[in-house]
């Protein structure tokens, strides 16, 4: 009896087995739904809506501010008198209108 140096049958799908799992395992790390690139989106995605949440925060405050300046507290005269002309139409004596 003698024995050839090739390797046995099972070990040849051990290994096969073993590469192939690798394979899968390292292309769902890279590729995967919890992968790299995905983790790279999310990242980007994350600065998106925190420029988006800065910019709704100073409209917010921008907002806040008029509706103070338009409150019983706080009359500023000069946007009472913006307003009054940009929604009711209205003009002083003195004015005249070209369109």
């Amino acid at each position: 009896m003698t024995r050839s140096n090739r390797p046995s049958f099972g070990t040849l799908i051990f290994f096969s087995a073993a590469f192939a799992l690798s394979i899968y395992f390292t292309f769902a790390a890279v590729q995967g739904d919890f992968g790299l690139f995905r983790r790279a989106e999310i990242q980007a995605e994350t600065r998106d809506v925190a420029r988006d949440l800065d910019r709704l925060q100073a409209e917010l405050a921008r907002m806040e501010n008029l509706t103070l300046r338009l409150s019983d507290n706080f009359l500023d005269l000069d946007l009472l008198d913006e307003q009054a002309r940009s929604v009711l139409g209205l003009l002083r004596a003195d004015e005249i209108v070209i369109r």
